[in-house]
């Protein structure tokens, strides 16, 4: 089988350190189990992607344990061979590892979990000082398509009154929300520096991306996963 369109960070990560984003290519809907076991196959990974219940919280995964719980909207391992995942189709996945190549995390931010710390907790779960880790935001829908009621923007604004400027006024009571520049003022907030990606709308490009603002309920998912390669 020929290995779909991926997307690779492009961002200075150590070396041992793999990541990619899927996209559409060869109908890969990574909300199907079957794609799931396919994907392992197709890209000979070192092992199954942990895939998280995602619930839009703001609940972060230890992977270096066994976890009882899958429900949660990020994971973190410094273990080998250990892959952290997020699946989405409009919220933004969000990968950060150490530059010592450590430790690695994936994040599925939503607005929902950005608006309730989700990028705070994952990091807090970080053992590497905050200035030695690198992030990248993969593909999400852009400001453009992104419109949002008065609501989502005050509890964005009791949270970090920068978050302002992330809001472009439509209509009454509408606005169009930049879930990268959100992101960006999180992760700048609490101490990281380095933030690559942020160009790729999951709206607009239809023929890479799932959208659920787009398609609707029945649209599929793409994944971002992160590991530290085995040193053997």
């Amino acid at each position: 089988m020929n290995k779909p369109t991926i997307i690779k960070p492009n961002w200075p990560a150590p070396k041992n350190i793999s990541a990619f984003t899927t996209t559409k290519a060869n109908n890969l809907n990574l909300q199907l189990e079957s794609n799931r076991l396919k994907l392992i196959d197709i890209f000979s990974l070192p092992s199954d992607p942990i895939w998280l219940k995602q619930v839009h919280s703001n609940r972060v995964i230890d992977l270096n344990k066994t976890p009882k719980n899958f429900e949660a909207d990020a994971s973190f391992t410094s273990k080998p061979n250990v892959i952290c995942t997020a699946i989405t189709a409009d919220c933004l996945p969000i990968l950060v590892c150490s530059k010592d190549g450590s430790e690695v995390a994936a994040i599925h931010a939503g607005w929902r979990g950005l608006s309730n710390a989700i990028i705070k907790n994952a990091l807090n779960c970080m053992k590497s000082d905050r200035n030695n880790l690198l992030a990248w935001m993969g593909p999400a829908i852009s400001q453009q398509y992104f419109e949002v009621g008065n609501d989502v923007r005050e509890q964005f604004l009791a949270q970090n009154q920068q978050s302002v400027s992330a809001f472009q006024a439509t209509k009454q009571a509408k606005w169009l929300a930049d879930i990268y520049k959100i992101a960006v003022l999180e992760l700048t907030r609490y101490g990281v520096l380095e933030i690559y990606g942020g160009k790729l709308c999951t709206y607009s490009d239809k023929e890479h991306f799932y959208s659920y603002r787009r398609d609707g309920k029945i649209t599929g998912r793409i994944a971002s996963l992160i590991w530290i390669n085995s040193q053997n």
